[in-house]
């Protein structure tokens, strides 16, 4: 089966990373096939000796030893090809999951979260198979080889009769490989497509119990299983056939053998141990079952690496060698940025310029790009073209070490790693991690500590038995990026949850004189525009308008954004007096 070039650099870094298992597994599973391709010689050996009523004592010890060794190297075969299976699969999952975590949103995007949910976890598992697959393959490949070889020391013409059906057998592999490969596509892909939908459905369960629609949401999220089940019952119709066709040339083959043989046997020029000993290398060399498993079982760990493949495919950005200029202030552009998504242009030439120590507020409807360009801004994302520079820098040159240490952010959904909740605030690059006064700091500046304190263990609480609502979330996700600091706080929609009282005490810190960071603020209030010293609104991937708040107010469209149609006043929250 042909691979494009990253699964096969894949499938050899794995092989380098089992590669002393790999020899082991080879070494072992050849020296079985040869102790298989001397039993037969000293069985026939044996039998010739007690049909001649000579004393046959040590050739019985031989054999017995054989089957012995046989017996001990099948053990270890079984062992060194599930230790490796593990080590690889293991190895696997860890580069593709850092890639996965490295390339950012766009992989998400790409493959949606069960999708690569499964990729890891099903296809890592599989494609984990094939370098003991393949070590097994030459071992299973040697038997045949190494079985004709001794038919033909034992008479060429048994050697040349077997010959005779090699094409036949040689096209049937050819033909199980490449329909195999196909099959194996199909079944994988739609895997992927169920675990995404599955994935989907469990992120909004309560929203599908809350709308009644676990019937409906059930038959789509198992809406490809008739494909599934299509491809799964060809994969199993072609090795079917495969084996079908096997049983019926390789009896045929080894019925001429015996029949050759016989006639041999007849004519004095075989004795009867050699004819057993043909019997058993003519069943050695057509055994193409052992052929067809072992190569649908590599097959399927190259489909499912080349599914990896795909995965690692995805460009992760890179960094550069720069630093930051000590004396900067934290001054953020964005020039000519625009980036795309999911096939659609949503930001279009933006140039933007947060002076310094500054607050801009980034205002829009739904969909104006407001959350994509705070991910550039903090370059969780990269622009399609156009770059952002911090302090005179462009963020693609920095030091991944120096990037992550000058910029600060809190998002609408945090997430909550760390184990404990002091390890969720601290949460950051090694090395780098806050003390635990500047954990309990950031946390009261964010209006966590009270709950904190009243969880079962305080601070060393683990998250997932920290019962608490989307605000206590938020306010956890807020004491993270005060914590960590730098020069540049990027809050994308981290306040919404908040309650009134709960998000003026946090954006009197955020907007207060205090803090020394520029700030960038995705805003969807109207109060938390008002206190922002510049407002870029965008608008259809564009910055339609840059000012303060109350310049803004006096446009219709901008005032439209907050959902007030008046031009202000008490009742519309907006413009401040």
């Amino acid at each position: 089966m042909p691979m494009d070039r990253t699964t096969g650099e894949l499938l050899r870094a794995a092989a380098r990373h089992s590669a002393g298992r790999c020899v082991a597994l080879c070494l072992v599973s050849v020296t079985a096939t040869g102790a298989s391709l001397l039993l037969p010689a000293a069985l026939g050996r044996t039998l010739d000796l007690l049909i001649a009523q000579t004393p046959a004592t040590r050739w019985v010890l031989y054999c017995a030893a054989l089957v012995a060794l046989l017996t001990l190297l099948d053990a270890l075969e079984t062992v060194l090809a599930g230790t490796t299976d593990a080590r690889t699969t293991a190895f696997l999952r860890r580069r593709v999951t850092g890639h996965v975590l490295a390339a950012g949103p766009r992989a998400a995007d790409r493959f949606g979260a069960g999708d690569l949910v499964a990729r890891v976890v099903g296809n890592a598992a599989q494609a984990g198979t094939a370098p003991a697959a393949r070590a097994a393959l030459l071992a299973a490949l040697a038997g045949p080889v190494g079985a004709v070889a001794a038919l033909a020391l034992v008479d060429w013409r048994l050697a040349a009769v077997l010959l005779a059906g090699a094409p036949v057998l040689t096209l049937l592999l050819r033909t199980l490989a490449r329909d195999t490969s196909t099959c194996v596509a199909d079944y994988q892909r739609a895997q992927g497509r169920i675990a995404a939908a599955l994935a989907e459905a469990v992120a909004g369960a309560r929203t599908i119990r809350a709308a009644g629609t676990a019937g409906r949401d059930t038959a789509r999220v198992l809406r490809p299983l008739p494909e599934l089940s299509r491809a799964g019952v060809r994969m199993w119709r072609v090795q079917g056939r495969a084996a079908a066709q096997a049983v019926a040339v390789a009896p045929l083959l080894h019925l001429a053998v015996v029949a050759v043989a016989g006639v041999l046997l007849t004519r004095h020029r075989l004795t009867a141990g050699d004819v057993l000993a043909a019997s058993r290398y003519a069943v050695l060399a057509t055994g193409v079952g052992v052929l067809v498993g072992r190569l649908s079982g590599l097959v399927r760990s190259r489909a499912a690496a080349a599914r990896l493949g795909e995965v690692l495919d995805q460009p992760a950005p890179a960094h550069g060698d720069r630093r930051l200029p000590p004396d900067g202030t934290g001054r953020l552009e964005l020039r000519g940025v625009t980036a795309r998504r999911c096939g659609r242009t949503v930001l279009d030439g933006v140039d933007l310029v947060v002076p310094g120590g500054r607050t801009l507020a980034l205002v829009g409807r739904s969909g104006a790009g407001k959350s994509l360009l705070a991910a550039l801004a903090g370059r969780l994302a990269d622009p399609d073209a156009g770059e952002v520079l911090l302090d005179g820098v462009p963020l693609a040159a920095l030091r991944r070490d120096e990037l992550r240490a000058a910029i600060a952010q809190a998002f609408d959904r945090p997430a909550l790693l760390g184990g404990t909740v002091e390890g969720t605030i601290a949460l950051g690059p090694p090395g780098r991690a806050p003390s635990p006064a500047r954990v309990r700091e950031a946390a009261r500046t964010a209006r966590a500590d009270d709950f904190v304190r009243r969880l079962p263990h305080g601070y060393a609480t683990r998250c997932a038995h920290a019962p608490h609502s989307g605000g206590e979330a938020q306010r956890l996700g807020l004491a993270r990026a005060f914590a960590h600091g730098g020069r540049l706080l990027i809050l994308d929609d981290a306040l919404s949850s908040l309650d009134t009282v709960t998000e003026r005490q946090v954006t009197d810190v955020v907007f207060g004189s205090s803090t020394t960071a520029t700030r960038l603020v995705v805003a969807h209030r109207a109060a938390t525009a008002a206190r922002a010293d510049a407002v870029a609104w965008l608008d259809g991937g564009r910055v339609r308008a840059v000012g303060t708040h109350r310049e803004l107010w006096r446009s219709p469209g901008y005032r439209a954004v907050f959902g007030a149609a008046g031009s202000g006043g008490a009742g519309s929250g907006g413009e401040p007096r």
